[in-house]
Parts: C-alpha cells; structure tokens; sequence
C-alpha cells in the first residue's frame, strides 16, 4: 500500500502511514458502512495488532462457549422456498454453458413441468388461471407482456365503441375483463 504522502496517525512518528486501522477509542461505524480509520506505520500497526484480544473481558465459560467447535450453530435455519417440490431454475441458466454444468440438472426437471402442465418458470396456475388464459386465448407460459397486449386486443376487438355501438359481443368482453383481471393478480403473473 502506498502511503501518498500520508504520515503515521500516532503523535510524533514521521513514518509513512501505510495501513488502515480501526481508531484508538473504536471502530462506531454503525450501519452506515465501515467507521473511520486511521494510517499507520507498519511498527505501528504491528503493536496495535499484537494489542488485540478478541476474548478481552470474557469470563473462561464464555472463551470456552466461543471456541467449541459447533458454536452458532444451534440457531435456528430459515426454510427454503417450496415451489412445488421442484427449485426454480436460476435467471442465468439460458446463457450458453459449453459444458451445460449450469443447467443440466434442470433440464429433467423442466421437461416433467411441462408434461405436467406447470409452466416452464416453475410459479403456479391455479385451475382459474388456467379457464382465464383459456379465455384470452393464451399459452400457459405467457408473460405480463404477452397477457396485456392479447387483454388490448380483444378489448378493442369486443367494445361497443369499436363495433358501431353493436351490444351483441358485450358478454365476451365481459369475460374478458374478467379473464384479464384474475390473471393480474395472480402469482404466475407478478
């Protein structure tokens, strides 16, 4: 580490400050981010390191407690995600993989959703969402995109508006309407 003209923090030494350390009266960073630091030379910052004493103020229970070999581990793990017994595939598994390392695992997984009927993303259609895309005249793996623009199309297709006043298709869009608002707020959709 260069020092660029920096000197030693500690009073009275003319070295080069070189490396970081935490302040003499603590590190208070808080969650901001890292706390300040000061420069010292590396005499130095050698005697701050060998001052050190992670088990300072301990009491012999306590450094015994902290040096078993299981320690932390006795909490409590979160649980993982379940999307339907099968992990999602990760966003990058469409990238070229030469070795197909990545994505492997994931193809024998892809295939049993698609024979089952899930979509190819893994999130959930609930028989609803399944008569709404039928409705809309929708795949089971269209996207957000895909639902609003087919949602347009036949809104201007059925509306009154665009059919010279004609009422004869208003029950279709009704199912339209319908249709597209199940599908907003479902999972598979989000």
């Amino acid at each position: 580490m260069e020092s660029n003209g920096r000197l030693c923090a500690i009073p009275g030494c003319e070295e080069p400050g070189e490396f970081r350390a935490p302040p003499a009266e603590g590190a208070g960073g808080g969650s901001d981010g890292p706390g300040a630091y000061r420069w010292l030379c590396l005499d130095h910052v050698r005697a701050f390191n060998s001052g050190y004493n992670y088990f300072s103020g301990m009491t012999a229970e306590e450094i015994h407690d902290a040096q078993r070999p299981y320690a932390g581990w006795e909490r409590e793990t979160r649980a993982f995600a379940s999307t339907g017994g099968a992990d999602r595939p990760p966003r990058w598994s469409d990238f070229h993989d030469p070795l197909d390392a990545i994505g492997a695992r994931f193809k024998d997984k892809m295939a049993g959703m698609a024979q089952r009927g899930e979509r190819n993303d893994g999130r959930p259609l609930s028989p609803q969402d399944r008569s709404a895309l039928k409705t809309l005249g929708l795949g089971k793996d269209a996207d957000r995109t895909a639902l609003r623009k087919r949602y347009l199309e036949l809104v201007r297709r059925y509306h009154p508006d665009r059919n010279g006043g004609d009422r004869s298709h208003e029950g279709e869009l009704q199912r339209v309407i319908a249709a597209y608002q199940q599908l907003k707020g479902a999972p598979a959709f989000a």
